[in-house]
């Protein structure tokens, strides 16, 4: 139907009528045709807008107003009528000729902008299909019922002709329609937009990573598009890219791009640096690179988007690296996911727990409220989650049993042996941390998983010093984690010194340090004798002497801790004995007499005027025996 030609519409009205005759004579007909002239769509030449209407720019007054949100459009009926089913069955005829009848469109998707374009269809008025709007033009269709039984060539049959075998044909417009979708549900969904697009992105993905095997480097061509999608759309095309067979190493990729670009950045490290320890709640840093409170309200969305990608992870080992694991387990704590996902997500990196490290570890206790504040998760005043760590740990230790590693030294455990020394001399630093949990992590791992315990040692002094207050039960209770044997010369020497250790602590550490000693200067010595082997020793009888005189220094110490040590049990005897004869030293003292010391006395001064002594030899006995007495 052109834009010159006359056209006719015929708008059967059935009216049944009575059989019997009319007193007013009036014969009415059965039905009649409505003739619409084609001059009411050739002069329409465009819409204009004032304020919040849009008018149909017409010599023809316009007999129709129908609202789309909160813009009023002021058209003819008669062209939608011709085009759009859901508006050929409403009742335009008004009930109140003076009134009008302005139909209302609710949930119209695309809102006021699509129906605009509809309108200019309607009135053959030239609109441009694109990836931007075809879709959303092909709900509206939907939803006026814009059909092929009302007219050749009506927008449905349009729109989904362009989306069909233009848009589907290319990568980018598959993109950009599907963009478009996340705000036409649940419309997009019903007319399988979404899941065409879907399909159409996951076999270009399979197809195109098939064909760049070799080239490892390009299998992240599309992630960059992929990821800007909304979250149901990428689960649905990530679950359609893993089932054609693609690489979890790819796919992993591609989830943790998604999780960085969605998802805000908790920062333990820079939170310690800038706040420090202190008695008082710590913040934590959260940086999305924009404030807190735009976060505040984003909660559900993150918690949605993390329970998504936890749940999508792939379950080899090798897709995803610990540090995401620890960082996305970080993010599920905070926004308080589902608890089976983070048993999952514990598991999964207590088996991979050799490549972590110290600052991936410290996990916050903190949680983010409804109000968006962060608020203590657990009653536990320490700024470190201690018991995800646990754990994580024992998750390990139960894959090494299950793969028969345990029982043997392997570089798997002794690594896991190093980064818990490390992670217990970090958060040894919180004053807060209970003795009780600090020795349980500490004691986790087994005797076999540490060759030297200079790094437990370290994390058991800096907790001495941080918590000051601590009894000596409680220091001996803390010292009895670490081996003296395994610690090094270096350790022994700084043990030695340290007035925080236990009394009993320190002697077990200079007899280690001693054995050390004499062990080495023997090597030193059967090196000397045999200066041939293994050309890697390369032994000096300068060192040797230099190690024999540290090693009597080290016997010169410990002698003088020991009689220290004897001169201080000694004392405590005789403040013990002090109280016991203090009765006695008083009666022995009331046996004296004056006469004795008045005679004592005598003798005294006869011995200074010269005479001889042998007459006063038994009064002078006399005098010693009551002196010493």
């Amino acid at each position: 139907m052109g834009n010159r030609v006359l056209m006719m519409k015929s708008v059967q009205m059935e009216q049944q009528q009575s059989s019997s005759s009319d007193s007013d004579g009036i014969d009415q007909a059965r039905g009649h045709s409505i003739i619409v002239p084609g001059n009411l769509i050739a002069t329409t030449y465009g819409f204009e807008k004032k304020e919040h209407s849009w008018f149909a720019l017409s010599p023809i007054p316009s007999d129709l107003s129908i609202q789309v949100e909160d813009i009023t459009f002021c058209v003819h009926k008669y062209p939608l009528v011709a085009r759009c089913g859901y508006l050929n069955r409403l009742e335009l005829e008004p009930s109140n000729p003076d009134l009008g009848y302005d139909p209302k469109l609710e949930n119209f998707p695309g809102g006021s902008e699509t129906f605009e374009l509809v309108l200019k269809f309607c009135y053959d008025l030239p609109i441009g299909l694109n990836p931007n709007n075809v879709a959303a033009l092909r709900c509206a269709s939907e939803f006026l019922e814009m059909t092929e039984s009302l007219e050749d060539g009506n927008l449905i049959s349009k729109t989904e002709a362009f989306f069909t075998f233009v848009v589907l044909s290319s990568w980018r417009d598959s993109v950009t329609v599907l963009k478009s979708c996340e705000k036409l549900s649940p419309w997009a969904e019903n007319l399988q937009i979404v899941r065409r697009c879907c399909d159409s992105i996951s076999w270009k993905v399979s197809r195109e990573n098939s064909a760049t095997v070799e080239n490892i480097s390009e299998e992240d061509w599309w992630f960059e598009d992929v990821v800007t999608l909304r979250i149901d759309h990428f689960i649905r095309i990530i679950v359609a890219i893993r089932a054609k067979g693609t690489k979890p190493e790819s796919i992993g990729s591609c989830i943790m791009r998604y999780a960085e670009k969605w998802l805000p950045d908790i920062d333990a490290g820079k939170a310690i640096k800038r706040h420090g320890y202190s008695q008082n709640e710590v913040q934590w840093s959260v940086t999305t690179g924009k404030s807190l409170e735009g976060v505040i309200g984003q909660n559900k969305e993150h918690r949605m988007i993390i329970e998504s990608l936890v749940s999508i992870l792939p379950p080899q080992k090798e897709a995803v690296s610990c540090k995401f694991l620890l960082w996305i387990l970080k993010m599920a704590l905070v926004f308080s996911i589902s608890p089976a996902l983070i048993s999952e997500l514990e598991k999964r990196v207590g088996m991979v727990l050799e490549k972590a490290n110290v600052n991936d570890l410290l996990i916050p206790t903190y949680t983010v409220g409804d109000q968006g504040k962060m608020v203590k998760m657990i009653n536990d005043r320490a700024m470190h989650n201690i018991d995800v760590v646990q754990r994580i740990l024992e998750y390990f230790l139960i894959y090494e049993q299950q793969q028969q590693l345990l029982l043997q030294q392997n570089p798997r455990t002794l690594t896991v042996g190093k980064l818990l020394d490390n992670y217990l001399a970090e958060v040894a630093r919180d004053p807060n941390l209970s003795i009780s949990k600090f020795q349980v992590l500490a004691e986790s791992l087994p005797e076999n998983a540490r060759t030297c315990d200079d790094g437990l040692y370290r994390a058991i002094d800096t907790y001495l010093k941080t918590h000051t207050s601590l009894s000596e039960q409680d220091r001996r209770r803390l010292c009895k984690i670490m081996n003296c044997e395994k610690l090094s010369i270096d350790a022994c020497m700084h043990a030695a010194q340290n007035d925080r250790l236990p009394l009993r602590t320190v002697i077990q550490v200079l007899f280690s340090e001693q054995v050390k000693m004499r062990d080495i200067i023997q090597g030193k010595d059967n090196c000397d004798d045999n200066p041939g082997q293994d050309g890697s020793w390369l032994c000096t009888k300068k060192e040797v002497n230099t190690l024999k005189a540290e090693l009597e220094i080290v016997k010169a110490k410990m002698a003088e801790l020991q009689t220290d040590y004897f001169e201080l049990q000694q004392e405590y005897e005789k403040l013990n004995n002090k109280h016991k004869s203090l009765s006695s030293w008083t009666f022995k003292w009331m046996k004296i007499k004056k006469p004795s010391l008045a005679q004592a006395k005598i003798v005294e001064e006869k011995a200074d005027d010269g005479q001889p002594r042998s007459h006063s030899g038994h009064k002078t006995k006399f005098h010693r025996r009551v002196s010493i007495s």
